[in-house]
């Protein structure tokens, strides 16, 4: 005759049958006459008894949500950032142009005349010359150097100086100053907004 197991449920509750304790279930068990077939689950351990088990993480969705918002931010940010920085830049920019008249002028009174000089990536021509050749404290932003003024070549009555950026800078471009007082750029903002260049 063949044996059927019998896999009785957890919890098994009632009187006379051990109040779903293993035991109980036995006892059950034979009394139908399946003893030697008795199945049943091991009861959980106490310590886990009421505890719930819940999954955490972030959803797509969620995700999604939070990389749009920051490119959003990003979007608004970093062209306020850009600006920021261009400005500290140019007026780094101006005071050195300052700085070089300065010494021109400290030059003129010695030689009675002017020099100019061409400065490309802070090698200059002539090689040495009692200047300052560049804007930014540490790494260079301007690179400055200096020429006739335009429409006047005679080195004897001026001279213009001239800071070109290292990093592209289309609304201002190139800043010079002559000896005459006299303020430019060649950005865009030469003819729109000339205080960008020169507030």
């Amino acid at each position: 005759m063949t044996q059927i197991p019998v896999f009785l449920p957890l919890p098994l509750v009632g009187e006379g049958w051990g109040e779903g304790r293993p035991e109980g279930r036995v006892a059950l068990a034979r009394a139908m006459g399946h003893e030697r077939n008795v199945a049943f689950p091991a009861p959980l351990p106490q310590a886990c008894e009421g505890m719930t088990w819940k999954q955490t993480g972030f959803t797509l969705i969620e995700l999604m949500i939070v990389l749009a918002a920051i490119a959003i931010l990003a979007a608004i940010a970093y062209p306020s950032y850009r600006d920021a920085v261009l400005k500290g830049r140019r007026a780094q920019a101006r005071a050195a142009l300052t700085e070089l008249l300065q010494e021109q002028e400290r030059f003129m009174t010695q030689n009675n005349t002017y020099r100019s000089f061409t400065n490309a990536n802070g090698v200059t021509t002539p090689s040495a010359v009692p200047f300052i050749i560049q804007a930014g404290e540490g790494a260079a932003s301007y690179w400055l150097s200096a020429r006739p003024c335009p429409g006047n070549p005679d080195l004897k009555i001026c001279i213009q100086a001239v800071a070109t950026p290292l990093q592209p800078d289309p609304q201002a471009g190139d800043l010079a100053l002559t000896s005459t007082g006299a303020k430019s750029c060649t950005g865009a903002a030469a003819s729109s907004n000339a205080s960008l260049c020169w507030p």
